[in-house]
């Protein structure tokens, strides 16, 4: 058995540790038969048996069960029969009982006992509706119904996550009436577990499974699948989120989960009424407080509370809403005023109330004594400053109060203050942290970079430090208003800021950077301003260099306007529009121009570059920054590994005064762009030693030969994708930086290897859409280059091609690659129509496995090769002669290239098999004329003398439906 093969050391293990936690392994056959065949989803016996036994007295009859069962199994193949599916999970859905004469709440699940719950899984989930089939690896089932898919690869496979997560997008495709009852998917190479939501198929909802505890893969399967905590996933930790009309879905992350749990745990705490949850920005802080609010809300023993969100602005506060609406939130209280707030609480008002912090300005003491109020405090670095603290914790002498913060500890009196008052009762002075740095380690954040514009362009120092880092009050900052206070005293820094000239050289220099570094990624930017009419000069400044269309103004709207700033107001729907449709790829806006609105709560992740011409520090500084560090990824190629800033006012300069933090706290926040060029010329320095003694002193086949050759061990294939990608990823950050010109040509180079091996070793993997952009353009610019060369392109599909390739001067190896892609692109473009190619295609791949692990050589590779490509002429010839069905003849060729039978022998077994394909036309939907056809060609089998009869059926009906499919 290889190392870390798939079944072996991946799928195997993966169903033992279930089995260990606390679930039952059903074989593909019982579990085929409890479905009652391919077409069938839940495992019905064991549904029924369950919903009665959940049910009493709602479900008590087989009738009513195989009722439920029906509409459970034939919701919506899409995401908004997901939701239906959820509902039904979460025991939300109803069933009307005669003899009560009304609807009772039915359950699928008991959250409360696991163990009344049945937890089976099981392997090789065949399933097909019809017009498709799919094959799930591994499926778990709670009940009967299937609530987690997983895909596995082989550990030695470096893209075997990417693999995995394709085929979870086809089983959306092909088979989603499976996936609309299943709420999660897994992907695991061993090495790394991952999860995420169905019906949600953009990268980012790619999440790492990181338990504290985890850290094998026994431990990580465990976790995962433990059935108590897989049923609160289900129940707790999944969203459906319906915003601007569309529905989608996420799943929390582990850190969020755990905070929750937290959270909860303290709220039951008699002793304990504060809490501090400080995750870093963009690690999903909003999702788990609503998340909190919900449970606190939903869970009896917290005897129908109150929950106060509090906020400490209008735009949280409509960020909030939309929010709310979104998760499907009921009836929430919205303080209207201090009035309003005050007789709400004095009224013992029950449910939610969403509360800005200034409204408990002025409170009288003891508006509500119960205990069982919960206050979770957003932003809790700000919120609860000052006098406004006081009058909140007095209001409500008895809550819990839990802040939440996405910024670190400043080494200010508040800093330590804000601590002191959520984290004094933790010894660490907070209940649950995730830090920046875990944040980036797990795909949650992207890392930021910032660069120095040039000098000329940058504020005058003296001028900086007299006014703005002098200014004591911005110790430990952590609103914007206050940092516009300081800056409105500050008037020869903001005149400089403002001097028509200056805008205008920055306008153009932003321009030029944008086009150049920005664009070509297909990333947009914001431009931070000083003020509102800084904003306006910048956009007057920048159409001079840009189309008008491209950049937009958002600023909040002031009564006493002037025209110039007049004409920039946008109306909230006109605002609205504007922020989404600058989160969409190739649109218009690609340039916000902003001052104070969208540096707080708002998330763009194709935001990539922010220019910064406003003088910032510490919380306010770390919350703007922290726009562009949101990962994206999509269809199109596009991958952001990291976010940008341009400083034009040179708060970089120092870091240790930017951001007055512990710096074990914010170590890896943001580093200069210097860090990547030298990142860039080791990993250059590192391939020139590694891969060019392969191409040196030799050029066209002769180059691309000895790569080949030395790559034909797939681990020194992986290691040099990963470190090909790792290239690429800086490369795409800097060009087209001047300090690349030394290195282009031997980057290409490296480029041109990478491009032969994709292609030579992994023909169904699309080359070119592995690219990103900036290297993709290398790529379309120097297609025929000297070097180390592209193995030639097949563009006619046909024997002579073939024949051709063999026969072409070049070297053994390079022949052998190139008959294999013809030889699969052939295949994939005419093996449904011509069923006997598949197993012509196989034999190839046959020959590409042994030729890979130097079981032949490349002169034996290439002799099987030209014996395949001689029988594909003959297979063409006799294809044109025979009577024979597709199906029959693609048997016949299939007995003769992959079980070496005599021509006659198999010509007659194919003649025999023949009417079978006529007599059972459905059988690849149809189950029962499946079972009908393997019966019939088991008999064929037997006649003409194979012994393993069984196995060849199975082996020809798998070949005919890859035809079919």
């Amino acid at each position: 058995m290889p190392l870390g093969g798939e079944r072996g050391a991946v799928q195997n293990p993966l169903i033992r540790y279930a089995v260990e936690a606390g679930w039952t392994y059903l074989p593909p056959d019982e579990a085929l038969r409890l479905r009652r065949g391919e077409t069938g989803i839940v495992l019905h016996e064991v549904l029924i048996r369950q919903l009665q036994r959940l049910n009493p007295g709602v479900v008590d009859d087989a009738v009513k069960a195989e009722e439920v069962a029906g509409r459970l199994t034939r919701v919506m193949p899409s995401i908004e029969g997901n939701l239906q599916a959820w509902e039904w999970l979460k025991g939300l859905k109803t069933v009307f009982v005669e003899a009560e004469r009304r609807e009772k709440n039915l359950r699928l699940l008991d959250t409360e006992r696991p163990e009344v719950n049945t937890f089976h899984i099981t392997d090789e989930f065949r399933f097909t509706n019809g017009r498709f089939r799919i094959r799930a690896d591994v499926v778990l089932l709670v009940n009967g119904i299937p609530v987690v898919v997983v895909e596995t690869k082989a550990a030695t496979k470096e893209e075997g996550i990417t693999e995995a997560w394709d085929q979870i997008r086809r089983y959306h495709e092909e088979g989603p009436e499976l996936m609309a009852l299943a709420q999660l998917f897994a992907l695991t190479h061993l090495v790394q577990f991952f999860y995420g939501p169905t019906w949600n198929l953009s990268r980012k909802a790619l999440l790492n499974w990181r338990d504290e505890a985890a850290g094998d893969f026994e431990t990580l399967v465990k976790t995962f699948v433990a059935p108590s905590r897989l049923l609160s996933v289900l129940r707790d930790y999944i969203l459906f989120v319906r915003k601007d009309g569309e529905l989608s879905k996420a799943v929390l992350r582990p850190h969020q989960m755990r905070a929750v749990e937290k959270v909860l745990a303290r709220c039951q705490d008699l002793k304990k009424r504060r809490g501090l949850v400080w995750h870093t920005q963009g690690s999903g802080k909003t999702y788990t407080m609503l998340t909190v609010a919900k449970r606190l809300l939903e869970d009896p023993h917290f005897q129908n509370p109150t929950v106060l969100l509090v906020v400490d602005r209008n735009e949280l506060q409509q960020q909030l809403f939309q929010n709310l609406e979104a998760v499907g939130f009921g009836h929430v209280h919205e303080a209207k005023s201090k009035r309003h707030l005050r007789q709400l609480l004095k009224n013992d008002t029950r449910g939610l109330i969403v509360t800005m912090i200034h409204k408990f300005d002025d409170a009288d003491a003891n508006l509500n004594t119960r205990s069982n109020i919960f206050v979770l405090v957003d932003e809790a670095h700000r919120s609860t400053g000052g006098d406004l603290g006081n009058y909140l914790m007095g209001a409500l002498p008895n809550a819990t109060f839990i802040g939440f913060t996405g910024t670190p500890i400043d080494k200010s009196a508040h800093g330590k203050g804000t601590f002191k008052v959520f984290g004094g009762e933790d010894p660490r002075g907070y209940l649950d942290k995730y830090s920046i740095r875990e944040s980036i380690a797990d795909g949650t954040t992207v890392p930021l970079y910032y660069q120095m514009a040039p000098n000329d362009l940058v504020v005058d120092r003296e001028t900086m430090e007299r006014e703005f880092w002098a200014a004591a009050e911005l110790e430990g900052v952590a609103d914007i208003e206050e940092i516009n206070r300081v800056l409105d005293r500050a008037v020869t820094l903001k005149n400089m800021l403002k001097n028509r000239e200056r805008v205008d050289k920055i306008a153009r220099f932003v321009a030029e950077h944008f086009r150049k570094y920005v664009q070509p990624m297909g990333y947009k930017a914001f431009l931070v301003a000083v003020d509102r009419e800084a904003c306006a000069l910048y956009k007057e400044a920048l159409d001079r260099y840009l189309p008008q269309e491209m950049s937009q103004v958002v600023i909040s709207r002031g009564h006493n306007d002037p025209p110039a700033l007049r004409r920039y107001h946008l109306t909230d729907e006109e605002e609205a529009q504007v922020r989404k449709t600058f989160r969409r790829p190739d649109e218009n806006p690609q340039i916000l121009i902003v001052t104070e609105k969208l540096l707080t709560g708002y998330d763009a992740p194709i935001l990539y570059c922010m220019y910064l011409d406003k003088p910032m520090r510490d919380h306010v500084l770390l919350q703007a920054i922290a726009r562009v560090n949101r990962p994206y990824e999509d269809e199109q190629g596009r991958r952001k590994t990291n976010g940008l800033i341009v400083d034009f006012v040179g708060v970089f300069a120092n870091l240790e005064r930017a951001l007055a933090f512990d710096s074990q706290d914010v170590e890896g926040v943001v580093e200069g762009l210097e860090v990547l060029k030298e990142h860039f010329a080791r990993l250059m320095e590192r391939g020139r030693q590694a891969y060019f003694p392969l191409v040196r002193g030799q050029g066209g086949d002769k180059a691309a030969e000895a790569v080949l050759e030395h790559f034909r061990d797939r681990e020194e294939r992986e290691a040099f994708y990963a470190y090909f990608r790792e290239l690429e990823e800086v490369y795409e950050i800097l060009s087209p930086d001047a300090f690349l010109r030394p290195y282009l040509e031997d980057y290409q180079t490296l480029v041109e290897i990478y491009r032969l091996l994709r292609s030579a070793y992994e023909p169904h993997v699309p080359v070119d859409k592995s690219f990103l952009r900036k290297t993709a353009e290398i790529v379309q610019k120097h297609t025929a280059t000297p070097g180390v060369g592209e193995l030639t392109e097949t563009h006619v599909l046909d024997i002579a091609a073939l024949l051709a390739l063999g026969s072409k001067d070049a070297p053994d190896t390079v022949k052998v690659f190139n008959l294999l892609r013809a030889l699969h692109h052939l295949v994939e473009a005419k093996g449904r129509e011509a069923p006997y190619l598949i197993p012509i295609g196989e034999r190839a791949e046959a020959i590409r496995r042994a030729f890979e692990e130097r079981q032949v050589n490349s002169r034996q590779a290439l002799a099987e090769l030209e014996a395949l490509v001689q029988s594909l002429g003959e297979a063409e010839e006799e294809r044109r002669q025979s009577h024979l069905s597709p199906e029959a003849f693609a048997v016949a060729w299939w007995l003769r290239v992959q079980k070496g039978l005599a021509a006659d022998r198999a010509q007659a077994i194919a003649t025999a098999v023949d009417p079978l394909f006529r007599q059972y036309p459905h059988w690849t939907v149809s189950t029962r004329q499946e079972g009908d056809l393997r019966r019939a060609l088991y008999k064929v089998l037997i006649d003409h003398g194979i012994r393993e009869v069984v196995a060849w059926a199975d082996e020809l009906l798998t070949l005919l439906r890859r035809a079919a499919a």
